[in-house]
């Protein structure tokens, strides 16, 4: 398989937020997949049985996973993603961002949208508050459960 092919085909995969894709073409086979856990996606080709060479493979690395965030207080409420995605703090580039540290906030009110799929999400607050803490920032890729926001 060309070296072209299989980088475009990690750029879809990050840009659609797919966890995993496997392309057959005769008798090769790619099959590309990102770890929820982990922070690298690996791309490992599939050899057709019987097939004697050895397995190369190869890793590209994505950005660091920021360190562990402290432990909330009792008092405080973390607000997580809902899914996988890109985290928009904002309407559109360049727009004031939903919400900033030191807002109150009320229940249902808009926080910030993740991208899945191409689809615009709107992530609304579950608890009224202040905001103590922004977690991510515009562009970042989120997964599920991962803290976005803390309300006190």
């Amino acid at each position: 398989m060309d070296i072209r092919k299989i980088k475009k085909l990690i750029e879809l995969l990050e840009e659609s937020g797919i966890a995993e894709i496997e392309i057959k073409e005769g008798e090769e086979a790619l099959r590309i997949s990102r770890m929820p856990a982990a922070a690298v996606p690996q791309v490992a080709p599939l050899l057709p049985a019987g097939a004697g060479a050895a397995a190369a493979t190869a890793s590209a690395a994505l950005p660091a996973a920021e360190s562990a965030a402290p432990k909330p207080k009792p008092s405080e409420h973390v607000i997580t993603a809902p899914m996988v995605g890109t985290f928009y703090g904002s309407p559109s580039p360049g727009a004031k961002a939903f919400v900033e540290i030191g807002d109150e906030i009320k229940v249902g009110q808009v926080l910030c949208i993740i991208e899945a799929m191409k689809m615009m999400n709107q992530i609304e607050a579950d608890k009224a508050g202040r905001i103590t803490s922004v977690m991510a920032q515009n562009g970042d890729p989120v997964e599920f459960g991962q803290p976005l926001f803390v309300v006190d």
